[in-house]
């Protein structure tokens, strides 16, 4: 590998990197906990705005990022479960259409609710088993995200730290 390139890449991950984490923990944590995993992101997101307050849009970015594309996956992931079941024909009649009701009235806006515990990973699925447009869809995840971390992560902040001192033993 070239100097430059090296140096380029030593740079981006300096950039990206605390002394052992960084920003790659919060998108990878953000990422998987919006698998059907059951995790959080919110106190590592959490976590590294109190390290780096100068650095709260920026972690709020990447976090949304890795967040929605979480989403992504579940999305895809209904799409080829619909798929799946189609092509071994184990839908009935009523099989994904039960929803599909709702979800035509509502749309993908339904989706700025996907940030929601326990429901909102699955809404992405549905989505993805329903067939609706992938794109809008993928936006109405990533305001909802988005808007959750930001007042989660605002919220967090302007907490006292005596406070959450009050809450340890």
């Amino acid at each position: 590998m070239s100097t430059s390139l090296e140096n380029a890449l030593a740079a981006a991950l300096a950039w990206f990197a605390l002394p052992q984490f960084g920003l790659s923990t919060v998108f990878i944590t953000a990422f998987v906990s919006a698998t059907l995993l059951p995790m959080g992101s919110e106190p590592v997101v959490f976590g590294y705005v109190k390290l780096h307050p100068e650095q709260f849009w920026l972690t709020i970015a990447v976090a949304t990022l890795g967040n929605t594309l979480g989403g992504a996956v579940d999305y895809w992931m209904g799409r080829g479960a619909q798929s799946a079941a189609a092509a071994m024909g184990a839908l009935g009649n009523k099989g994904g259409k039960r929803y599909l009701g709702w979800f035509e009235r509502l749309g993908p806006k339904v989706l700025i609710l996907a940030w929601l515990p326990i429901v909102g990973d699955p809404l992405c699925a549905v989505a993805g088993w329903l067939r609706l447009a992938f794109w809008p869809c993928l936006a109405w995840i990533a305001i909802g995200k988005c808007l959750r971390y930001i007042i989660m992560t605002w919220l967090l902040m302007e907490v006292p730290d005596q406070f959450w001192k009050s809450l340890l033993p």
